[in-house]
């Protein structure tokens, strides 16, 4: 690559006057889009040895590296930059290397593996809005991470215990009449739902009606009776209550049954699944171990406690009074499993809303307390939540957009854009119908992506398939558009000509894609898939502006037809490699 030239140019000028450069010295960077030039130095840390200027020492080293390297073809100074660029030919040899490089922007492999998590729901409602930007996000950094070269296992922990099903359970069991999702016609997930927003009206309706007697609006939340049915309810389940445990099985796997209908569409899927219900028992006894250690202390109501205060945290609750566990220990038990499961991971990464910041800071410092060595190579991937034009979503109070509806809503206005705009001509109604579930989930994912990740999100459905605006489908007909010239052309890959005098908008296009193996170590380094996804929406940008600027099929030279297919080959298979890591299927036409 010619950074590692340029720098041993620069060692070895130096070491001809004597001097031995310290490591990091020599600074090279893209060049900026406003100046001319391939690659930058920085030259501010040889000022003080040349005995010059900044713009001298530049003008120094760029002669010096113009008559050293064959392919540097000059350089522009900015005050303390020198703006190098490369010859012609050194792009189109760069070109063909590409071109021949099989899974190109893919890192060798590294002997790593990473675990990520993402969904991860309750087993008390269907997945919602705020599930599809978390799924979309986990799934696409597992993709980005096998593309650098590790081994992942993707992974979801099911929270199907605690007060939330309990909830739900008590719904059914006292206004379901035995229905189920058979007799209802309803999701699974959906009937469990619906009965867990039953419960919060009712329970609603019972902290107004104590209130109203003279109880304070605090202590109202705390008696009603039916919360503390549910937390009886809770009790019996841990202590092993045989029609509780069947009720319990019975709706979670109603549950599953909808989740994994849902995740079908979504395009995700899962190596590992851990359940609540198995690992809490293991966080308790983790945490019963770090009281006899002395990590962890009890008080006098029998609930057992960690100090974090030297970490700048709080106190934090483990165990309760009455010996129920909270989500916290048995995230402490799903974590050790995990590393027991697999011993030799070099980092697990968790994907989970930023309203749980906290959390994880809690979790990884008790980890840490524990004497967990691989505590250091958590990370939460902490993300931002989904808005909608009216405001937030509740899940007690029904009011979150549904991940089925929503996905239905998005694939049936790619329907009647795409049936609008026409150009299906030749395709069977299965053909059409697949297209627009691939157009419209490819505006869903890449709304939810392109935004980086530790930002809130304003979702807009229409917005999200809008052909021309910064959008997966923008994205996909590019691609689209492409193969229909590809296919004209009846095009074979194969080298060009490094005697071609390119245009400079397609040095450019070249120039963008020699970055993306880049790009990809970058968001790979970064857990961000909006580095891709705003990547492959420039490099689209690039080929049009460039497919409308020069002609293609009608070039009278053969050679430069010949390149500027090869041109348009090579874009299309990034564009297909960059939507792959996002998770998101590219149509053969549009």
């Amino acid at each position: 690559m010619p950074q590692t030239e340029i720098q041993k140019k620069i060692e070895e000028y130096f070491g001809g006057i004597g001097v031995e450069l310290s490591p990091g010295s020599v600074q090279l960077q893209k060049t900026r889009k406003e100046f001319e030039g391939d690659i930058t130095l920085v030259v501010f840390p040889f000022v003080k040895v040349l005995k010059s200027s900044p713009e001298q020492a530049a003008v120094l080293l760029g002669d010096y590296l113009k008559n050293a390297i064959p392919y540097v073809a000059g350089y522009n100074v900015v005050k303390g930059f020198l703006n190098i660029s490369l010859t012609r030919e050194w792009w189109l040899n760069r070109f063909n290397a590409i071109s021949e490089t099989k899974d190109f922007g893919r890192a060798k492999r590294s002997g790593k593996t990473y675990l990520v998590e993402y969904s991860s729901p309750n087993t008390n409602k269907p997945l919602h809005l705020g599930h599809l930007r978390n799924n979309f996000l986990g799934h696409s950094v597992s993709r980005i991470l096998e593309a650098n070269g590790h081994s992942v296992v993707k992974t979801q922990v099911i929270n199907d215990r605690g007060i939330h099903i309990c909830k739900s359970m008590l719904a059914w069991m006292k206004w379901g009449e035995e229905a189920t999702p058979e007799s209802t016609g309803m999701k699974g997930d959906k009937l469990v739902g619906y009965y867990y927003v039953e419960f919060d009206k009712a329970y609603k309706k019972e902290i107004k009606e104590l209130i109203s007697q003279g109880t304070s609006e605090e202590e109202a939340a705390k008696k009603a009776p039916l919360l503390l049915e549910a937390q009886e309810m809770l009790q019996k389940w841990e202590a092993g209550d045989a029609e509780v445990n069947r009720i319990w099985h019975m709706m979670n796997n109603w549950v599953y049954a909808g989740f994994e209908s849902t995740y079908h569409q979504m395009g995700v899927s899962f190596d590992k699944l851990y359940y609540e219900s198995e690992t809490y028992l293991q966080g308790k006894k983790i945490v019963e171990e770090g009281v006899k250690k002395g990590v962890f202390f009890k008080k006098e109501d029998g609930s057992v406690w960690v100090d974090l205060t030297v970490d700048k945290l709080d106190q934090k609750l483990l165990l309760r009074g009455d010996g129920t566990s909270v989500y916290i220990t048995q995230d402490i038990g799903t974590a050790v499993k995990r590393y027991e499961d697999y011993p030799t991971l070099s980092g697990a990464i968790y994907t989970v809303g930023n309203e749980q910041d906290y959390h994880f800071q809690v979790l990884f410092s008790i980890l840490k307390k524990l004497g967990y060595s691989w505590a250091t190579e958590c990370h939460h991937l902490s993300y931002g939540m989904v808005d909608l034009p009216d405001g937030k979503m509740k899940s007690r109070e029904g009011t979150v957009v549904d991940a089925d509806d929503l996905m239905k809503e998005v694939i049936a206005d790619a329907r009647s854009m795409t049936q609008e705009r026409g150009h299906l001509e030749g395709m069977s109604e299965e053909e059409k119908e697949r297209l627009y579930e691939t157009i419209g989930l490819g505006g869903l994912k890449y709304f939810l992506i392109k935004v980086q990740p530790q930002k809130r999100i304003l979702f807009d459905p229409k917005e999200s398939i809008d052909l021309n605006g910064h959008t997966g489908p923008f994205i996909q007909y590019g691609f689209a558009r492409i193969n229909s010239v590809l296919k004209k052309a009846a095009y074979t890959p194969g080298s060009v000509s490094t005697s071609l005098d390119p245009e400079g908008i397609e040095i450019e296009l070249i120039k963008t894609m020699h970055e993306y193996p880049a790009v990809v170590e970058e968001a790979g380094k970064t857990y961000n898939p909006a580095l891709i996804a705003n990547y492959v929406y420039d490099l689209t940008k690039q080929y049009n502006s460039f497919y409308q600027s020069l002609s293609i099929l009608k070039e009278e030279n053969s050679a430069v037809m010949q390149f500027r297919l090869q041109l348009s080959w090579l874009t299309a298979q990034v564009i297909r490699s960059s939507m792959y890591l996002l998770g998101i299927e590219v149509p053969e036409r549009m």
